[in-house]
């Protein structure tokens, strides 16, 4: 298993991986397919096993009234294949070492028994738009003192 940073290149991959992994819903596809399409900042990497393209990770910026507070985990995607299989969680712990990514601001909208192993804990401040009282709204770094709604790429 090889965790690379994505090139344009594995772009057509990652997209067959999303649709893969979210069969039911285009949405993940279509908005990684729009934020590369308008170069949006993103740090990816994808996880390569017998040259099949298993799990993907992605960071886009995160703002305060336009001005950029951290960074959103959203999509992370593992071939169902491969799930159970602590493959997410190496991709995750990875990225969290990474030097574009390991003294930022976190923030994730997902399930906090899986998030909170990586440290993520819940968040009060900023408020998530789309999570009703902040549920499943989790954050690492956060200093969480401003009361602010956190913003997202306009893709999402």
């Amino acid at each position: 298993m090889k965790i690379r940073k994505l090139t344009e290149d594995h772009l057509p991959k990652v997209q067959a991986l999303l649709e893969t992994a979210f069969p039911r819903s285009k949405y993940e596809e279509r908005l990684v397919t729009k934020l590369h399409k308008n170069k949006r900042p993103l740090h990816e990497w994808v996880c390569i096993h017998r040259n099949m393209y298993i799990a993907y990770i992605a960071f886009s910026r995160a703002f305060n009234e336009g001005n950029v507070c951290g960074l959103h985990l959203a999509p992370i995607a593992v071939n169902p294949e491969y799930q159970k299989q602590g493959v997410g969680t190496e991709l995750i712990k990875f990225a969290l070492r990474q030097p574009e990514i390991k003294d930022k601001t976190l923030f994730v909208l997902g399930d906090p028994e899986f998030y909170t192993r990586f440290g993520f804990e819940r968040c009060e401040q900023p408020i998530c738009p789309f999570a009703k009282n902040n549920k499943n709204f989790l954050s690492i770094r956060n200093p969480g003192t401003e009361a602010f709604t956190v913003g997202y790429e306009p893709e999402f």
